[in-house]
């Protein structure tokens, strides 16, 4: 376990689970939202965010937290190990209002505790029937891998806690 990829729903707590796993392992985190966005919410252009993103691929070790469904094969090709948050739409919810009005590591702006994106709210509950079928049969496909699906948080929680 020296290249790891974390996916999941935003909201999942990818960022959360994957800053633990790096505390625990010491493996270098990157955050692909650190990678594509900018402080004022504007996008970088793509070839910045695909060099960034080699970059990181590139070093010994890496944890990349992140879904990005144009680079999600890329990173599979290039991970030993998947972990998928593959939480209830209800759980995404909550960690999204959990986190709206804290500074986060993985983003480059704070988020407003009275700020809701109601896009942003639809592409989380749409995210099961829309985004997860692709995900799982690239998981399907990059069986060869170590793959962690996780159906809560207490399961990730065990996980982390087992390799402690």
């Amino acid at each position: 376990m020296k290249k790891i990829i974390v996916i999941g729903c935003p909201g999942s707590g990818k960022s959360t689970f994957s800053r633990e796993l790096h505390n625990i392992t010491g493996i270098p985190l990157f955050h692909l939202d650190m990678m594509y966005w900018n402080a004022d919410r504007t996008i970088v252009e793509r070839d910045v965010f695909m060099d960034r993103l080699s970059k990181a691929i590139g070093t010994k070790e890496w944890i990349i937290d992140g879904n990005y469904a144009s680079t999600m094969e890329l990173r599979l090709q290039a991970c030993d190990t998947c972990i998928f948050l593959d939480y209830p739409v209800e759980t995404c919810l909550d960690g999204i209002k959990a986190r709206r009005g804290k500074t986060r590591a993985d983003m480059p702006w704070v988020e407003a505790e009275d700020e809701e994106d109601t896009e942003f709210i639809e592409f989380i509950k749409n995210y099961n029937s829309v985004n997860r079928p692709a995900v799982i049969e690239l998981l399907k496909k990059y069986s060869d891998k170590n793959i962690f699906v996780f159906k809560g948080r207490n399961e990730a929680e065990e996980f982390l806690a087992n390799i402690r």
